[in-house]
């Protein structure tokens, strides 16, 4: 049996028309999502870079990006994945 996806940050681009409060809203009410985070990372006339958190119990990646798909949104890369029975964060390392 595979875990489940507890936490999911996401790199994306989005058209300006669609608020990031919508984006927000959204995903928050996908099933398996307790809440989301979204950050402006950039922004100019047309488009805006956003780093979307999202957290829950069992969060579904590929409902996550049909959603932002049907947002408009494109997925630009997955930058966290965290899964399993409890939540994990990043340990530093020497490198850092």
């Amino acid at each position: 049996m595979m875990s489940s996806i507890r936490r999911l940050v996401l790199d994306l681009l989005k058209p300006n028309e669609i608020e990031n409060v919508e984006f927000a809203r959204t995903l928050a009410g996908l099933d398996g999502v307790d809440g989301t985070n979204v950050s402006l990372l950039e922004s100019d006339k047309d488009v805006q870079n956003l780093k979307i958190t999202i957290e829950g119990e069992n969060i579904d990646s590929d409902v996550v990006t049909t959603a932002v798909e049907d947002l408009g949104g494109t997925v630009h890369s997955v930058d966290e994945v965290v899964c399993g029975d409890r939540m994990v964060e990043e340990s530093s390392t020497h490198q850092d």
